[in-house]
């Protein structure tokens, strides 16, 4: 019996996961920012500014950025003139962007009349 028990112990032990101590700080941080979406509100910044460069300040002041998704960037706008405007010069915002921001990967826009702040 005792031998049959200590093999079922060893069994046991082979299929239980050694954990290695503590995390290291870099995995703790990473974890952290996923959880909360740090990182998104860091990327939606930094998209948005560039958004401001390619507009230019004229068309900036009647726009917000959104999210990308998917390649597409979404963009608030103040009326439907300005949409109007910015559809006629999509093709350069996009190469702009994608010059700017490549980690993006912006391949169209979606613009929305919206608030704007």
């Amino acid at each position: 019996m005792d031998d049959e028990l200590r093999a079922i112990c060893k069994d046991i032990a082979g299929r239980q996961r050694y954990r290695g101590g503590p995390k290291r700080m870099a995995e703790v941080v990473n974890d952290l920012m996923s959880r909360r979406g740090y990182a998104q509100v860091q990327s939606s910044a930094a998209c948005a500014d560039a958004w401001r460069i390619a507009a230019g300040s004229a068309l900036a002041a009647h726009t917000v950025a959104g999210n990308v998704r998917r390649g597409v960037l979404e963009v608030f706008v103040r009326n439907s003139a300005v949409v109007q405007e910015l559809t006629f010069r999509k093709k350069q915002l996009i190469a702009e962007l994608t010059r700017l921001a490549p980690e993006f990967k912006v391949r169209d826009l979606r613009f929305r009349v919206g608030p704007v702040d």
